[in-house]
């Protein structure tokens, strides 16, 4: 018994990328508020949050990210409300994901990054914390407040539209990433209507597509910035059951993973 034990704690230091042991869990908040979908449940008729969820089970959702975040170690959870510094302090890593604009928001309204929160957000980086931004295509995000958060790290998402796809022309939509990749090892994504980003110091590129840079990273202070024009690691695209076998979606979103974790390690 005793050894059984001793391996599961060995096994929990491996998998939590250097945090000190298996009940300090590195912590993966994803915001709800800022993305503020809701729709009814079509047996309870409650009104129940969606698209790009934990919870979310359907094409659209984020559960099968979750799995993989609590594979490799982490403690998943949901913030329903603009951060402050108290709601940051004990998370290593923060996701924004497709900021309402009005149409998509609960109630009509949605809820746009504000001064305090970026504040909070920029002193929370310098700190150490591991701030995840991934926009969305022309015409289904929020643009104008989600870049005055990116643009104090040197990152400014274009309200663009490329790697369109027709129908099931897969191929459109392919991002290839060479050997040498910062994140990722060499293999083909698919990304399909991913708004292009500009990038500055201390911000620098490091995915392309059709020529146009697609994501970036910054380190500023302690901490680090990963941007990405797509939310392309939700269930449809993950779960191996739309996409050709040659794209790699899974396989790559296990490495994005792996690489966030051992960002949030070093806080």
């Amino acid at each position: 018994m005793k050894q059984n034990i001793v391996k599961t704690l060995a096994l929990g230091t491996l998998l939590t990328f250097g945090f000190s042991n298996a009940q300090n869990k590195p912590k993966v908040v994803l915001d709800n508020f800022f993305n503020n979908e809701k729709k009814e449940n079509k047996e309870t008729k409650a009104l129940e949050s969606w698209h790009y969820t934990w919870n979310d089970t359907t094409n659209g959702g984020f559960s099968l990210l979750g799995e993989i975040f609590q594979k490799q170690g982490a403690e998943i959870s949901t913030l329903t409300t603009a951060p402050i510094k108290k709601d940051l302090k004990n998370a290593n890593i923060y996701i924004i994901v497709d900021p309402d604009i009005d149409k998509e928001a609960y109630g009509g309204k949605a809820n746009l990054i504000d001064a305090n929160s970026i504040k909070n957000l920029v002193d929370w980086v310098k700190k150490g914390g591991v701030l995840v931004l991934l926009s969305n295509d022309n015409g289904n995000s929020e643009f104008e407040h989600f870049n005055q958060l990116a643009e104090k790290f040197g990152i400014h998402f274009n309200d663009d539209s490329y790697n369109r796809v027709q129908g099931r022309e897969f191929e459109q939509g392919k991002v290839m990433v060479p050997a040498g990749n910062e994140i990722f090892s060499e293999q083909k994504l698919y990304m399909k209507e991913v708004s292009t980003i500009d990038v500055k110091a201390p911000a620098k590129a490091i995915l392309t597509a059709e020529g146009k840079n697609i994501g970036a990273i910054a380190k500023v202070g302690k901490g680090t910035v990963f941007a990405l024009g797509d939310p392309w690691c939700y269930n449809e695209y993950i779960d191996g059951k739309k996409l050709p076998a040659d794209f790699t979606n899974y396989q790559g979103t296990e490495e994005w993973v792996k690489w966030l974790l051992k960002q949030a390690s070093k806080k």
